[in-house]
């Protein structure tokens, strides 16, 4: 849920686990602790009000040895009566290996615990795997990093990933947070800040820290992993063409034109390929497109609606409300301090 009452500072954990990268970890609690105070600082030279109260935490607490020869001391242990606002899941330098969470029950039984309390959980790279690996993400639309997107397509069937997209908020009041790239966990900080601060505050610190905002998202990235995204070559040619073309009128015939494959073996090859049916699939890019349009412009809905495909503004409409669980309106509002974030930044 997006918090609108004043209540600074807020409590916001940095979970780490053997894996986590060091500098990830402590860089995530310098920039959450310059909200409020860094701005103040280097403008007039006495620090500011602290916004942010971040914590490193872990499962024992205890010190520990960390990816890349890096060494990590946590402020405290996760506990049951422990509920910070926020809890951060940074990248993780794991393969992509099923297995990877055999030794991480108890921060994932923790996760499972704090969502069902309301917790609100953000995740960055492969941070978004411990999520994955908590259920939180079923039938939920995700974002992971590139690299990953196999993985997270063989291993967890039922999560609507979207490795081209930088940004992804989901779940019940928007509380899971995801973003996807290498070092996106600055892209992460910055959206918590604006999220729970001000957009001004997250525009500030963003300032200070010199960090540019990853407005292309991982589409570069994307297009590598498109080309994996499925074994069957004419079901991945499919899926590139549609890529570029799902605004236009009936795609999954055109689709199917391509494949040069019956009706029923273009279906059931597209199914196994991409998990989803030719339909679930191209609504899936049109909704994408749409959200991205109503997070950084003022477009009209109805203009919206046509520009991915959609003459019928009200089934546009219709078909946003059961998929986000919100009307295009809404979901705009949610994001209007971000629109101006990234007309500003």
């Amino acid at each position: 849920m997006v918090r609108t009452e004043s209540k600074p500072p807020w409590e916001m954990a940095i979970l780490v686990i053997r894996e986590t990268a060091a500098s990830a970890a402590y860089g995530m609690n310098d920039l959450l602790c310059s909200a409020g105070k860094d701005w103040m600082l280097i403008t007039q030279g006495k620090p500011g009000t602290t916004l942010i109260n971040p914590s490193i935490v872990s499962a024992t607490g205890e010190a520990m040895a960390v990816a890349n020869g890096g060494w990590i001391k946590p402020h405290r242990r996760l506990s049951d009566d422990y509920h910070p606002d926020v809890i951060c899941l940074l990248e993780i330098a794991v393969a992509p290996d099923k297995n990877f969470a055999h030794s991480l029950s108890l921060e994932i039984e923790w996760l499972k615990r704090y969502w069902e309390k309301g917790g609100t959980i953000a995740a960055a790279c492969t941070g978004s795997l411990l999520m994955a690996e908590a259920g939180l993400l079923d039938h939920q639309d995700a974002t992971t990093h590139w690299g990953f997107s196999d993985f997270v397509r063989d291993n967890y069937p039922h999560i609507r990933l979207h490795p081209n997209r930088a940004l992804v908020t989901a779940g019940e009041g928007q509380r899971l947070i995801m973003a996807g790239g290498g070092s996106s966990w600055m892209d992460l900080g910055l959206y918590l800040i604006a999220r729970f601060c001000s957009l001004q505050e997250a525009i500030r610190v963003g300032k200070v820290h010199l960090i540019d905002w990853h407005e292309v998202g991982q589409q570069p990235y994307a297009v590598l992993s498109c080309t994996r995204q499925a074994e069957d070559a004419v079901i991945a040619k499919c899926q590139a063409w549609v890529a570029q073309n799902y605004d236009q009128p009936s795609p999954v015939a055109s689709m199917m034109k391509i494949s040069k494959l019956s009706e029923r073996s273009f279906k059931r090859r597209f199914k196994q390929a991409t998990g989803m049916t030719p339909i679930e699939y191209v609504l899936t890019l049109r909704l994408e497109e749409a959200k991205q349009i109503l997070e950084t412009s003022d477009v009209p809905v109805e203009a919206v609606a046509e520009s991915v495909g959609y003459q019928d503004a009200g089934f546009f409409g219709r078909k946003f409300v059961q998929r986000v669980g919100m009307t295009p309106a809404q979901y705009r509002r949610k994001f209007q301090g971000l629109r101006q974030h990234f007309a500003t930044y």
